[in-house]
């Protein structure tokens, strides 16, 4: 598949063109690398382990299919998991030997960064690389951002916006960039998240910074400060 053809949206950071993918994955072209965030892994069997609500356990199995559509679709010889890619350490350990193998699968003939987040902050019985960041100038992978960065990539808040139309409301996970940074939604299916209003995001992101909504395409609005919702076009 063309990756013109799955509607992402282009973004320029730190003179580095990057693609931002309805999915919720980025994409950088030049050095053919695919970048997701939060992946939870295993949330459901956590939370049944913890003695919570008993979820239907298909979300590591929907977020696995999911990237490996985006793999298959843009050739990543390159991914990186920007942190809390299983739910917790146990999670990762009880992986069914199926999982296992297909993210085996995923891996083969690709260089694969996890990065440490703080529900998985030590290495996984995974192949690949395991790294607190990953930096490949001009840009830093990390979990967390930093108030001082300058062309950092990171996850963690799991960001979401909400935007209405002419007909309705929209609210979907969301990246969120200025000319600093980056902070990519949750990519796993279980994922709640974090209203890009929130004050918390205040201190990151400069007044003109968007918002890019996944989807069925990508759709860049002003970044939302209020609870007030921008208008769409479309």
């Amino acid at each position: 598949m063309n990756i013109s053809a799955l509607l992402g949206y282009e973004v320029t950071l730190k003179g580095v063109q990057l693609t931002a993918l309805p999915s919720g994955a980025l994409w950088w072209k030049a050095h053919s690398t695919l970048c997701v965030s939060d992946l939870h892994l295993g949330k459901s069997e956590r939370i049944a382990r913890r003695g919570g609500a008993i979820l239907p356990p298909y979300e590591t199995q929907d977020t696995l299919d999911r990237l490996s559509a985006d793999l298959e679709a843009t050739n990543a010889k390159t991914v990186i998991c920007l942190g809390d890619s299983f739910d917790d350490l146990s999670a990762a350990q009880a992986m069914p030997d199926a999982v296992r193998l297909q993210i085996s699968q995923l891996q083969a003939g690709r260089h694969w960064v996890w990065i440490q987040g703080n529900h998985d902050p030590g290495p996984v019985e995974f192949g690949g690389t395991h790294m607190a960041e990953f930096k490949q100038s001009p840009i830093v992978f990390r979990h967390i951002a930093q108030n001082a960065a300058d062309g950092e990539i990171s996850g963690h808040y799991h960001p979401k916006a909400r935007i209405h139309t002419r007909a309705r409301a929209i609210s979907r996970p969301a990246f969120l960039v200025d000319d600093r940074r980056m902070i990519l939604p949750a990519y796993g299916t279980y994922t709640g998240g974090l209203w890009s209003h929130d004050p918390l995001f205040d201190p990151l992101f400069k007044p003109r910074a968007i918002a890019i909504l996944t989807g069925k395409r990508a759709l860049a609005v002003p970044m939302p400060r209020s609870q007030r919702m921008p208008a769409s076009s479309n």
